[in-house]
């Protein structure tokens, strides 16, 4: 049988990030696959091009492409794998409108594997619940504005917490450096000072534990024992950071790179698609039920 080889485009701006390519590169050893991480940082227009590059290569060309979108889900770029009979994930999208009419007309294995971002904030927002259940404010940072992740979960989030909970929010780009940045100039405002936060909120580990770092920094003492709340859930930094104390809960993503291998090794050995759209399930670290209400959220 042929010896396959696989390209995986990384942007390892997280943690998360990187145990995706851990986890690709664990499957395609044991299925004997040969795997290319090629790095894209998050860069839209630079994954486009590298991609479609290694398409139009009839030397370089692999069997399949994954890759996580950092801009759009590249609709141009998957016609000509499909064209060339080259398997095509998208990683972390859970659903992609152009894959089901190119999954009618050509052969090539292509699908989408992620979790139900809705479902990441939906949890994240139950979290919330039961940490602030009389309401108050809490600030969330989001990831940028184009991921349907970063809407996705927060459009999961408001769905699940309580009504009397606001949110104030701010952005980064999923590096914990972006939200220490972002939360250290927020906190200059005189808005930070007045409000009386009683949580706050991250769609990403690393961004909450940069957001605590720029809170730790302050003189304030309303800050010290405000409770974290992150996302990704890896047992060596998001759940470490909960049994630590540094964050009082995460949302547990599992990494789904390794199964997409897996997945796709499988269709292009058959000669048949896997399904359209492949589910992980997250879940809360802790359990919910073992979350308690904070102390009294801080006042001006």
């Amino acid at each position: 049988m042929k010896e396959l080889s696989f390209a995986l485009f990384s942007v390892e701006n997280n943690d998360f990030q990187g145990e995706q390519v851990k986890d690709a590169r664990t499957a395609a050893d044991r299925l004997g696959i040969q795997l290319q991480i090629i790095h894209t940082e998050h860069d839209a227009i630079r994954q486009s091009e590298l991609i479609l590059n290694l398409l139009q290569s009839t030397s370089a060309r692999p069997d399949g492409i994954l890759f996580e979108p950092v801009g759009t889900p590249l609709a141009q770029a998957a016609r000509l794998a499909a064209i060339s009979s080259v398997g095509w994930v998208v990683l972390n999208r859970e659903s992609v409108d152009y894959i089901p009419s190119l999954r009618q007309q050509y052969r090539a294995p292509m699908f989408s594997i992620s979790a139900s971002h809705f479902e990441v904030g939906r949890i994240q927002g139950e979290q919330i619940a039961q940490l602030l259940p009389n309401g108050g404010c809490i600030l969330y940072i989001q990831g940028p504005s184009d991921n349907e992740a970063s809407s996705r979960r927060f459009a999961g989030m408001q769905a699940a917490k309580p009504g009397s909970v606001e949110v104030r929010s701010l952005k980064g780009v999923w590096t914990e450096q972006s939200a220490y940045k972002a939360v250290s100039s927020w906190l200059t405002l005189s808005i930070a000072r007045e409000l009386a936060l009683g949580a706050v909120a991250a769609q990403n580990d690393a961004m909450a534990l940069g957001a605590r770092k720029a809170f730790q920094e302050t003189t304030d003492e309303r800050w010290r024992t405000l409770p974290f709340l992150g996302c990704d859930g890896l047992a060596a930094t998001g759940r470490s950071a909960v049994a630590s104390g540094l964050l009082a809960a995460t949302v547990v993503i599992p990494s789904n790179a390794g199964r997409a291998v897996e997945a796709l090794a499988s269709a292009l050995q058959k000669g048949e698609q896997p399904p359209e759209s492949i589910r992980t399930e997250p879940t809360s670290f802790p359990a919910l039920a073992s979350l308690r209400p904070t102390a009294k959220a801080a006042t001006k």
